[in-house]
């Protein structure tokens, strides 16, 4: 039964291709797709609970949509059904859901007493999300990859800046007062990360020691990830402000380590010796 909808074609209206078009797909390709228009619903959902100044409830709608955004992928590959629908359904949740969501959270508390100046501090912020998240797409796409790229983002990734632009709201809600001096103490702040989102910075990410864990080191981790998780659930704020503090600190570490590693700076060409395949990944 023909409806005024188009039909869900995943991967492009080529698929003719490869074979009869069959009427039904898989609900495991639909998914990954619900999981990121929830995430789209989140973050939006996370700003009007600011403009209505619920401000608790609003930073955890943005964090909430950061986690979902984070886990659509890889629910994706998991479950097989990664499609350029999806690639691109993704592309628009993460400047949604890192760049506007946070940034109009920490407007509506904070930066707006600093007029003109916190607004242009959440414009910066944001498109420098959108310059990071494109950046990113455009080196994922690369056929041949540099080493590095394995174990190193380059600049701060932007579900971590998400994280550490909204540090000022998670202070205010452990007591310290949004005045007019910490709105511009909060505005130089945003510039600042939005600096590290786009800079070449190289910032390890976990991806290449993430996969194997030592036997002996099981158990510490897991009681180690239990306690993290109870101290987020008992002490929310102070949390998150420990782990955005935390995270910055490490910057200079992963820097090091790249230097001691590579030498170079992130961004120049990669050597031939050192590529690799998408699939040595």
């Amino acid at each position: 039964m023909d409806t005024p909808f188009p039909p869900f074609e995943p991967n492009g209206p080529n698929q003719e291709a490869r074979g009869p078009r069959l009427r039904e797909i898989p609900v495991r390709l639909i998914i990954p797709n619900l999981i990121t228009v929830l995430a789209i619903c989140a973050g939006l959902t996370g700003i009007r609970l600011a403009f209505e100044n619920r401000i608790e409830l609003a930073v955890g709608m943005v964090l909430l949509a950061a986690f979902l955004d984070g886990i659509d992928g890889r629910v994706a590959r998991l479950l097989k059904a990664t499609s350029k629908f999806g690639g691109q359904m993704d592309s628009l949740a993460d400047i949604v859901n890192f760049g506007v969501a946070p940034a109009l959270v920490l407007y509506v508390y904070v930066l707006d007493q600093a007029r003109s100046f916190g607004w242009i501090a959440a414009l910066i912020y944001v498109i420098a999300a959108g310059l990071r998240l494109a950046r990113f797409n455009v080196m994922a796409e690369r056929d041949v990859k540099a080493a590095w790229q394995a174990s190193y983002f380059v600049g701060v990734p932007a579900p971590a800046g998400a994280m550490l632009v909204l540090l000022p709201v998670y202070l205010g809600l452990l007591g310290v007062a949004p005045d007019r001096l910490v709105a511009f103490i909060a505005s130089g702040y945003t510039v600042l990360i939005g600096f590290l989102l786009v800079s070449r910075l190289p910032v390890w990410s976990g991806k290449s020691e993430g996969s194997r864990v030592r036997r002996d080191l099981v158990l510490p981790l897991m009681l180690a990830v239990v306690l993290y998780v109870a101290t987020l659930m008992s002490f929310t704020w102070e949390t998150m402000a420990v782990t955005a503090v935390g995270y910055l600190l490490t910057l200079p570490f992963g820097a090091r380590s790249w230097q001691k590693k590579y030498g170079d700076w992130p961004g120049v060409p990669a050597r031939p010796d050192d590529s690799i395949s998408p699939e040595g990944e």
